[in-house]
């Protein structure tokens, strides 16, 4: 690729990464007074009474250890993937940047409890959304300008679709996490309106989808070869169908079958690395050869986020139950 989409493609993702900046650095204490003239956001819709007001802050602190997991699932794939593409394009640096500034103010979110959000948080996982958002749009001009297409062969070995999803998911789950810290003392935290648990179920249950949609694909080319293939294609389906119930359905329920799904789904990530390591050493030369192999085995930081996605989606339960709304 020219140069010269190389330099529009940064200076596009600088300008995107000012405009969040300029919308998180919004003073939050100035937007009180119109949110204060909503019904909708001036008092709870809860029938009962918050006993605990740490639990917003527990939930945000859950949410942003999810975000974290994710944004380092984001940085070791796509430093191996871009690396092999031998960064060709510049912009490719941008998802290893955003994703490095979203692990540290992960870290920071976890270690942060105060009910307030952070500007600088906001500032990096609006950042991270959507540089995750021109990465999809990149992948997929470079699927369609491939012969032929948008065939199975340019599915396989194209750029993956779906893969800077898991940085709009980090951003996403990051940015709402501060939503859901920056809460009143004795009101139920609320996400445009919405109960915050139920926002969050839903957007873990899209996040879901998404990636099972990835990984079914990748698995899909390697012929379910392993019958442990079909765990990510079968566990985390059922998760999100049970999560995306919750955030429809009534919120007192204890809902353990969904609880059991999305410990399974964040199990099955951690193990997924362990069958991606294995799958790398079945190659020819094994580890001894791994220069190449890393590169052209399956992908071992990929599964985590599978593990990200059932931490959102446990802190939304959580939510729920401590913040019911029915």
């Amino acid at each position: 690729m020219s140069g010269r989409p190389s330099h529009s493609a940064l200076g596009l993702s600088s300008a995107v990464l000012l405009a969040a900046a300029a919308l998180a650095l919004v003073d939050r204490h100035a937007a009180r007074p119109w949110r204060a003239r909503i019904p909708a956001l001036r008092k709870p819709t809860l029938r009962g009474k918050v006993t605990d007001a740490t639990a917003a802050v527990r939930a945000a602190r859950r949410m942003n250890r999810a975000a974290g997991l994710l944004a380092g699932s984001v940085l070791a794939d796509s430093a191996v993937e871009h690396y092999r593409g031998s960064f060709h394009n510049k912009a490719m640096i941008a998802p290893l940047a955003s994703a490095i500034f979203s692990l540290a103010v992960s870290a920071h979110g976890n270690a942060d409890k105060r009910p307030v959000a952070h500007r600088a948080r906001d500032v990096v996982y609006s950042g991270a959304f959507f540089t995750g958002l021109l990465g999809a749009g990149f992948h997929l001009f470079n699927v369609s300008k491939r012969p032929g297409g948008f065939c199975w062969q340019n599915l396989f070995y194209g750029a993956p679709l779906l893969a800077p999803a898991a940085l709009i998911l980090s951003g996403a789950t990051g940015f709402l996490s501060e939503r859901v810290r920056d809460t009143l003392p004795g009101r139920s935290p609320t996400i445009a309106g919405i109960p915050a648990g139920r926002a969050v179920a839903a957007a873990t249950a899209l996040g879901l989808i998404g990636t099972m949609g990835e990984a079914g694909l990748l698995h899909f080319r390697g012929a379910y070869h392993n019958p442990f293939m079909y765990a990510p294609v079968s566990i985390p389906p059922v998760a999100a169908v049970l999560i995306g119930h919750a955030a429809l359905g009534r919120a007192r329920e204890r809902r353990w079958v969904t609880r059991l799904f999305l410990r399974l789904s964040a199990a099955m990530g951690f193990a997924g690395v362990g069958f991606h390591i294995f799958g790398v050493a079945r190659n020819m030369g094994g580890w001894r050869n791994w220069s190449q192999n890393l590169l052209n085995g399956p992908p071992i930081p990929a599964p985590p986020s599978f593990t990200g996605l059932a931490l959102a989606g446990l802190a939304a339960l959580g939510l729920m139950e401590d913040h019911p709304d029915d």
